[in-house]
């Protein structure tokens, strides 16, 4: 389980299921369940979120507890081999990366126009496009978040077999779709529509919440939710 030379995107995305040891738990784990660290040339530790920069790296758990677990122990400067010292604050500075990283990939999404906002383009795309998520902003009411959630069991009927994220605030989600605070947003199934799935699918595994479905979701009509 060493660690991969530099390789093109395509190269990359053949290999995210090889595994690689965490250097925490000390279990193997598939490359997109977990983060590369690399020393910098200051003795820092920073975040290879690409797994592509040269020399020797650690591989810590896709989890922001891990992290922080990693940098108390400094399990870094043993596979480093090198005299490191992760900053305290390291595991926030991964989170922060991971969630521009997953707006920023939004964005492109709407610019490819694969990504809509605003309830009622997202109902329409719900109702007739192939969509690949659904955004929910964490500051959303709860009728709001009622009434897109029977958009989709009209759709899907009471299992929802697409994402449903609340990872982001309103504000967030209109900075990234170019309009005002938004509450509902889509993303449809294209390149750059997946490749937001995959980011926002490695930043609601490092902070473990933000959504309310993975793969199938179940829901009860009786309770309104």
């Amino acid at each position: 389980m060493t660690d991969a030379l530099p390789e093109t995107d395509a190269g990359r995305r053949g290999r995210r299921g090889r595994l690689r040891m965490c250097a925490v738990t000390r279990l193997p784990r598939p490359e997109a369940e977990l983060i590369r660290f690399v020393s910098a040339p200051d003795g820092d530790v920073v975040a290879d979120l690409r797994a592509t920069l040269p020399g020797r790296g650690v591989w810590v758990g896709l989890n922001r507890a891990t992290v922080a677990e990693a940098v108390r122990k400094n399990v870094f400067a043993r596979g480093l081999r090198r005299p490191v010292k992760p900053a305290a604050g390291l595991a926030d500075r991964v989170g922060e990366r991971l969630r521009q990283a997953a707006l920023g990939r939004l964005g492109l999404a709407r610019k490819a126009g694969a990504a809509v906002g605003g309830f009622g383009k997202v109902e329409a795309a719900v109702a007739g496009e192939a969509v690949a998520a659904v955004l929910i902003a964490a500051d959303a009411a709860e009728d709001g978040r009622r009434k897109m959630m029977q958009a989709l069991y009209r759709r899907f009927g009471e299992a929802v077999p697409i994402p449903i994220f609340r990872l982001f605030g309103s504000a967030e989600l209109g900075l990234a779709l170019g309009r005002a605070n938004v509450i509902h947003a889509a993303v449809l199934q294209s390149p750059a529509g997946r490749s937001f799935l995959d980011a926002a699918t490695r930043l609601q595994r490092y902070e473990g919440a933000g959504e309310m479905a993975v793969g199938e979701l179940r829901l009860s009509r009786g309770n309104g939710e």
